[in-house]
């Protein structure tokens, strides 16, 4: 069931307020409002001019801008010149690097030729065939035994037991300690 819902009119819309409205949007011009073309007309251009002014004279040069500029441009040639050093030190870094190398092969050469001269073999033959060496026999040959730990036997010496063993312990470990301070 739907109702109809009224609408109210409002009345307050519904009379154009200004009696020359007629609804639209757009100006009715009267006659004598009719716009017509206007002949272009060029503004005047005005000549430019430049304003007077007035030129300082050329002072003296201050001698804090002259010094400026000196140290200014001593900096720059010493740094070209530390430039050019760094430059020349590299290279001398390369051609040293080389020859590094080179005396690096040639020191592996001259070893294998060392060791090559220095035979023990032939060193060892030479001397046992003319008797100024002889090999040893096994009577001559002594072996240790290292797996005991090790330990200190001191010979001949009287062990002090008791209040003089402390007195002397007590001796010593004064005169270590004065002779490490000494």
């Amino acid at each position: 069931m739907a109702t109809a819902v009224k609408r109210r009119k409002y009345s307050k819309y519904d009379t154009i307020p200004f009696p020359m409205y007629d609804g639209s949007a757009a100006r009715q011009l009267e006659q004598e409002e009719v716009l017509r073309p206007r002949p272009l007309v060029r503004p005047r251009e005005r000549a430019v001019v430049r304003p007077k002014v007035r030129v300082r004279e050329a002072g003296i040069v201050s001698p804090f801008a002259v010094v400026g500029f000196l140290a200014v441009l001593v900096f720059a040639v010493l740094l070209l010149f530390s430039y050019v050093q760094l430059a020349v030190i590299s290279d001398q870094v390369v051609s040293l690097r080389s020859d590094l190398t080179g005396l690096k092969t040639e020191e592996a050469k001259l070893r294998a030729q060392y060791e090559l001269a220095y035979d023990l073999e032939s060193i060892e033959q030479n001397l046992t065939d003319s008797g100024a060496m002889v090999k040893p026999q096994n009577g001559q040959i002594i072996y240790v035994d290292l797996s005991e730990p090790d330990s200190v036997t001191y010979f001949q010496q009287e062990e002090a037991t008791g209040v003089e063993g402390a007195v002397e312990s007590m001796h010593s470990i004064f005169t270590e300690i004065v002779e490490y301070f000494s």
